[in-house]
């Protein structure tokens, strides 16, 4: 294959293939993956009232975690410039090193990595934190 051609295939490839990488982030996936062992705790922020709660129980966790492994989110726009949320959720290992930053706006919508992802299959357990936060 000469210069010429080689240098038409890798303009021509570079753009399509950023193009599926793009196209293929907005497939409907898995966005949580944590081992709820791995979790000691969950800080939770209240936007509303302000609130920090630390969920320590391990019960409380395993249902936190469970729930968001299993729920499958669509991406969708861009939340730069959004910054109202209801709960903030931060999952800490033993060490007390941060696992995953989530917010969560509604039952069936959080913000992660800068966009908005809505719930494809399952709502996020929004009361149930809501019931946390409120005792």
């Amino acid at each position: 294959m000469n210069k010429r051609k080689w240098i038409k295939w890798v303009v021509l490839a570079v753009p399509f293939l950023l193009l599926l990488a793009f196209a293929w982030s907005y497939a409907p996936h898995k966005v949580v993956s944590i081992e709820p062992a791995k979790v000691s705790k969950i800080a939770v922020s209240d936007e509303n009232s302000i609130k920090l709660l630390e969920i320590t129980e391990e019960s409380e966790i395993n249902h936190l975690v469970s729930n968001l492994n299993k729920t499958i989110f669509q991406k969708g726009a861009p939340s730069i410039g959004d910054i109202a949320f209801s709960y903030r959720a931060v999952f800490f290992d033993e060490k007390g090193e941060v696992i995953q930053d989530l917010t969560i706006n509604s039952r069936d919508t959080m913000t992660y990595k800068g966009f908005f992802y809505k719930s494809e299959d399952e709502a996020i357990a929004y009361e149930y934190i809501e019931e946390l936060v409120s005792k």
